[in-house]
């Protein structure tokens, strides 16, 4: 009776123990979850303020430094280009023919007017003296057809003179039947049937007369037809003519054999490439670049052409309307068509001029430089390199404009200095 107060009171009393030691458990986890919290962040701090404030080194050897200087820059976008002959001379076959001979060898120098090769044109003579054959009979046609045609007018126009003569005897006769009959002795059936006679006549003689018209024309058409086909074949004659002229291929001004077809003996066809003739003193460039810098890229453009450390000016004087893989064509005319260190085939930088600055800071392009238009870049002041935060204006392939954060003189670090990106200072070591 007296033992359950107790019993109860322990169990009150576990109960408050359980829950007290519950609470100081979690109280004890949090202070461990925000200890931790509280070290990595120190320790994040520590590792962020160690790599800013630590002084990188790195040996002068190692880099690449231009002074910042003042002058006028261009913006310039890279495409290729390959040097070409201005003129150059495609020779062809005029007619279908085998090769004969062969003059001079590729590289050769020529004259205007010098052989190069030689056609066999047996077979085309052969044609053109059938073609000639065959014209002088047409001719020969059409004098018998107009021959022809005049006998047979002649005749219709005989005919009607004849009739013309019958024509006055009727009349002549209606008279007579008329003064016949009004002496009295004729009948009026006489004067009736001399005037059918004379009508029927009259009728005939304007039946002639169309005919005569008629066959006027038909001489004309017929004449006219036949001399038009004589034309055609006279034409065709003069044409095939020109070709065989042309069959000894000759030179049409002064150059270089850059090509010629020695296979002598070999079947040609009309058009087909016999020898190329190039000017070797003057030169074009064609260049090539990729369609996304179509809207940059049209005639009259300003072009640098990039040979070894020579550079070239020039202009794009036309642009092939045809994208071919993403690729566009355009041609280059010269300022210096013939300069030495040009030679066919070669293959060159082209820089197209897209924009262009006076009176500018600007220093020697180089790998620090990375295209963005703000970046930082490291100046040199005695034994360190400094970072600053520049903002960049046009490029090329020789300089880049600075606008702001430095000033003429500051010598500028232009090699990659990518590894220092957390470094605001970097010391450089001899």
């Amino acid at each position: 009776m007296f033992g359950t107060p107790i019993a109860y009171n322990y169990a009150i009393q576990g109960t408050m123990d359980k829950e007290i030691t519950q609470e100081v458990s979690a109280q004890n986890r949090k202070k461990t979850i925000f200890v931790v919290i509280i070290s990595v962040a120190v320790l994040v701090m520590a590792v962020w303020l160690l790599r800013t404030t630590l002084k990188s080194t790195v040996k002068r050897s190692e880099i690449t430094t231009a002074a910042v200087k003042t002058g006028n820059i261009e913006n310039t976008i890279n495409a290729t280009g390959e040097v070409l002959p201005e003129f150059e001379e495609i020779l062809t076959s005029p007619i279908s023919a085998s090769i004969k001979s062969v003059s001079l060898d590729e590289g050769s120098k020529v004259q205007a007017g010098q052989s190069i090769l030689t056609l066999d044109k047996t077979s085309a003579q052969n044609d053109f003296d059938k073609q000639k054959f065959q014209l002088e009979s047409k001719r020969d046609e059409i004098q018998k057809l107009k021959l022809d045609l005049n006998k047979s007018f002649f005749d219709i126009q005989s005919n009607n003179d004849i009739k013309q003569l019958h024509i006055s005897d009727l009349a002549d006769a209606v008279e007579n039947a008329k003064r016949l009959f009004a002496a009295g002795g004729g009948t009026r059936e006489s004067i009736e049937q001399a005037q059918l006679n004379l009508k029927v006549a009259q009728l005939e003689k304007k039946q002639i007369e169309n005919e005569i018209k008629n066959k006027q024309q038909t001489m004309q058409i017929e004449i006219k037809e036949a001399e038009l086909a004589a034309d055609v074949m006279q034409s065709d004659l003069n044409v095939l003519q020109h070709k065989l002229d042309l069959a000894n291929i000759v030179a049409t001004r002064a150059g270089v054999v850059t090509y010629v077809d020695k296979n002598i003996g070999a079947n040609i066809k009309e058009g087909e490439s016999l020898a190329r003739i190039a000017d070797l003193s003057s030169f074009k460039v064609q260049g090539s670049i990729s369609d996304n810098s179509l809207d940059q890229l049209h005639a009259g453009t300003p072009v640098i052409v990039l040979i070894n450390d020579i550079q070239l000016r020039g202009h794009v004087t036309n642009v092939s309307p045809s994208i071919q893989n993403s690729i566009i064509s355009f041609d280059i005319q010269l300022d210096d068509r013939s300069n030495k260190a040009l030679r066919p085939n070669m293959k060159v930088d082209v820089y197209l001029v897209t924009a262009a600055h006076t009176h500018v800071m600007m220093v020697n392009n180089g790998a620090a430089f990375k295209g963005a238009n703000t970046q930082d870049i490291f100046v040199v002041n005695g034994n360190k390199a400094v970072k600053r935060t520049v903002h960049i204006g046009l490029s090329n392939f020789d300089d880049v404009e600075i606008k702001d954060g430095v000033k003429p003189g500051d010598v500028v670090v232009t090699s990659d200095m990518s590894a220092f990106k957390n470094s605001s200072e970097v010391t450089i070591e001899e």
